[in-house]
């Protein structure tokens, strides 16, 4: 799965800080228990299903047939696990016949007493007719998975204008047992076949391949899918719409795109890239795809970012991308990547208990770096690595370990530990035993549990078996244990003995001394002599001669794979060699940041001149985010070089990034380029053209933006669009610029449109439009996830909505005095 997290900064960093210390408090404070992995008594066999769906009351009709056996000792008990559901009937079947079985249920477990005892391998099957109602059911979800419901009818009744209709189905954790009884473990494995009964209008997707479609009578088609490959209960799927379905084919096996009509043109633009990871994950792994089939399927208010139902993968509406967007780039791509090799690395091997959540997060989550490094190069995967490595160590989750087996619910285990940790610990194992191994190693631990559960362990030994070395150490520290070094490196240069002694001090709190293999490497000019050390020390000096002359840079962690806050008593001089002549992306970007703050220096702004112009466009993006126009001597010296990549760079994020700090020079003579990038393919492009055009010609600004408004817009653009009327505060514009509010997905950009929103409905007049803003902003807050909205909603309450009142006190004065105290009032009773 990949999360779908909300990193709200409404507040600045302060609010985040507070926001992220209340989250520590609440989750130490909270009781943790020993999570065993589930006992297994009864293994699944076989789910068969044939299920109806009613729409006006949101209800699922279902009948199973559910095959099982003894895992070892004999038993006459069968529990399962179903939520919320009517139970009509249970029984057991033999020859055809069914018999009623006695049974207890209280609306979570089914306990059923069977026939006779059974014993271990002796397989039987169970009947049960029953009715799934998810709407019915509390459940709570996490900050990763907002609910738990296992089923989910969008717009059943077509009530909602320009929304589609659909049904979809999300298991994990242990959600599928509101629509089907199971026995909802990760340890536990089925085959299944489903037929599902549906609108003939519609389309279905489901686990496996589709093996038949029959018309009904009524209106109805009835569509049989089958799985015949076992896969945990959490992964079976259902999704029915009107989708238009795009075929693609990864060597003799289908792959296909289910997306709404309008995106069917761009599909293969979205998703044209699976076919390819598909192999690519081949390559690496040494094990091919393994599935009959592999499909892609949108959902209207997904819970999360996307999941990996074993062939039928389940992404969010954000995936769907119209062509301007893509011009930027694809931003589903690295989900698409990660959903992908779950069905290696969660759908093939599966994590044995959610304390294992590792073996199936943190090998999605580093198939994004491997796929970026792969497709777009090295300082791409570099990129990513670095990113979700900053995920992690501003997610104040140092005192969690990898594997945890005390947790208050298996819900919290779906954080930037078993993500983003996880994947950074694989980087480093895969530079610690050498490329060759470590994806040997994967083979190994694929290919001796396949279709099998594991856990970390079993990792261990695939890697010791493959390499030939103890890693226990190594599994001990990252996997089983909690943190990571905090590190203050330093130098000291003995011209007399021509050698440089590196310091290194671990600072982390505790008393916790961690294990460091890495590289340091001495720099003549290009000349580069590589030294590998392993730090074992709460300090640690490393002395190495360097010849006729001082060094001019000795960088610690050459390959930069460490996971770990640092302290590098660099030189400015030292980072400007680490620019030219280490260069990896993370070499090039400390340089940056060293140059940044020593921006009145002359070599930093010829360095920084390099940066803006790197082979890479991130670093090009990142050097432009951190010049300041307030500093005389950048904005001066840089003003020609940033003109021309806003007219000439290749990348549009870029260009739009040069157009941001153009508008800082407020100069008329910029005004036909931004003008004409107005109109440029990029939204990214064209609504920072809008906003920049707008710092030096409002009314030219706001004809741009009354003509745009007519226009499809989304990004940047549309933000750029709202913020130009919202700025003239024309209550003629109010259903263009709430309908882009109410239409934004729940999104730090839209938290981010809050506040412009909120000082135009100040300037609003009319009571029922005043209303209506106020209600979209309520309906925000009472969408955000419970894991934020302790933090966020007085936020909203007293700073967005009272402050919208604040403002129209002023009114009270006036001839609209009656009208202002009615939204006043509204407000208030809002506000809450």
């Amino acid at each position: 799965m990949k999360r779908k997290l909300f990193l709200f900064t409404a507040c600045g960093l302060l609010m985040l800080a507070q926001a992220n210390a209340q989250s520590e408090a609440t989750a130490t404070t909270q009781p943790l228990m020993y999570q065993a992995t589930a006992t297994k008594i009864n293994d699944l066999v076989h789910t068969k299903l044939e299920v109806a769906f009613d729409y006006d009351k949101s209800y699922m009709y279902g009948k199973a047939w559910i095959t099982l056996q003894p895992h070892f000792y004999e038993t006459d008990t069968l529990a399962l696990d179903a939520k919320g559901m009517d139970i009509k009937k249970v029984a057991i079947v033999k020859g055809g016949a069914t018999t009623p079985l006695k049974y207890e249920y209280d609306g979570w477990v089914l306990n059923i007493k069977l026939d006779k005892k059974y014993k271990g391998g002796e397989k039987y099957t169970v009947y049960i007719d029953y009715t799934a109602k998810p709407n019915d059911l509390k459940v709570k979800g996490s900050a990763a998975i907002t609910d738990a419901k296992g089923l989910y009818f969008i717009n059943p009744k077509g009530e909602e204008k320009d929304k589609p209709t659909q049904i979809w189905t999300q298991g994990e954790t242990e959600a599928n047992s509101v629509w089907c009884p199971t026995i909802d473990k990760p340890n536990q494995k089925t085959t299944d076949e489903i037929s599902m009964t549906v609108p003939a209008k519609y389309v279905t997707l489901s686990n496996g391949l589709l093996i038949s479609q029959k018309k009904n009578a009524d209106g109805t088609r009835t569509d049989y899918w089958k799985m015949d490959l076992p896969h945990a209960p959490y992964l079976m799927f259902m999704g029915v719409g009107d989708y238009a379905v795009v075929k693609d084919k990864y060597g003799n096996k289908e792959v296909s795109y289910y997306v709404e009509k309008a995106y069917e043109p761009v599909a293969r633009r979205i998703f044209g890239y699976t076919p390819e990871m598909m192999a690519f994950y081949k390559r690496i792994t040494g094990v091919d795809y393994a599935w009959q089939k592999y499909s892609q399927i949108i959902g209207r208010d997904y819970v999360s970012g996307a999941m990996e139902n074993t062939t039928a993968t389940l992404h969010q509406e954000s995936a769907q991308q119209d062509a301007r967007e893509l011009v930027d780039g694809n931003g589903w791509e690295s989900t698409i990547a990660h959903e992908l090799f779950h069905h290696w690395f969660g759908d093939l091997v599966t994590a044995e208990s959610w304390s294992n959540l590792t073996v199936n997060e943190s090998f999605a989550n580093y198939s994004e770096t491997l796929w970026d490094e792969y497709k777009h190069g090295k300082d791409a995967g570099d990129a990513q690595n670095y990113s979700d490595m900053r995920g992690y160590l501003q997610s104040n989750s140092e005192k969690k370990d990898l594997v945890r087996f005390y947790y208050a619910d298996k819900e919290d285990m779906f954080d930037a530990v078993s993500y983003n940790k996880g994947g950074r610990i694989l980087h480093m194992l895969r530079n610690y035993v050498g490329d060759s191994a470590f994806f040997k190693s994967l083979n190994n631990y694929l290919t001796t549990n396949k279709f099998k559960a594991a856990e970390a362990q079993n990792l261990r030994l695939a890697f010791e078996e493959v390499t030939g070395k103890d890693l226990n150490w190594y599994f001990n520290q990252w996997y089983y244990g909690a943190g990571h070094p905090k590190l203050n490196i330093s130098y000291a240069y003995d011209d007399a003995a021509k050698q440089v002694t590196v310091s290194v001090k671990q600072t982390q709190d505790g008393d916790k001394v961690f294990r460091l293999p890495f590289a340091i490497d001495v720099y003549n000019g290009s000349a580069k002599v590589r030294y590998n050390v392993e730090m074992t020390e709460r300090e640690q000096q490393f002395t190495f001669p360097y010849g006729k002359s001082k060094p001019e840079l000795v960088n610690v962690d050459g390959d930069k794979i460490l996971l770990c806050e640092k302290t590098d008593d660099k030189s400015l001089a030292n980072f400007i060699h680490q620019y030219k002549f280490a260069g990896n992306y993370l070499d090039r970007r400390e340089a940056i940041d060293a140059c940044a703050k020593n921006a009145d220096n002359t070599d930093a702004q010829a360095l920084l001149k390099l940066a803006v112009n790197d082979r890479y466009f991130g670093l090009r993006n990142y050097a432009l985010s951190k010049l300041k126009m307030d500093n005389t001597a950048i904005k001066d010296g840089f003003e020609s070089t940033i003109a021309n990549i806003a007219k000439t760079d290749k990348n549009t994020t870029v260009r739009a990034q040069a157009i941001s700090l153009l508008a800082a020079y407020n100069k008329p003579e910029y005004k036909t380029l931004f003008e004409k990038s107005v109109t440029d393919s990029s939204y990214s492009v064209a609504g920072q053209a809008l906003e920049a055009l707008g710092k030096i010609d409002p009314a030219a600004a706001l004809a741009k933006a009354q003509q745009l408004k007519a226009q499809p817009a989304k990004g940047k653009l549309m933000e750029s669009i709202s913020g130009v009327l919202i700025d003239a505060g024309s209550e003629a514009d109010f259903d263009y610029v709430a309908g882009n509010f109410d239409k934004m997905p729940l999104s730090q950009a839209k938290m981010e449109m809050l506040q412009p929103l909120a000082d135009y409905i100040a300037k609003v007049n009319n009571t029922a439009l005043v209303k209506k803003g106020v209600d979209m902003i309520v309906e925000f807050r009472e969408s955000i996830p419970a894991a934020y909205k302790s933090q966020l909603s007085p936020y909203i309450n007293n700073m967005v909505l009272m402050g919208i009142a604040g403002k129209k006190k002023a009114q009270l004065a006036g001839a609209n005095a009656s009208a202002a105290q009615e939204q006043i009032d509204y407000i208030k009773s809002k506000a809450k």
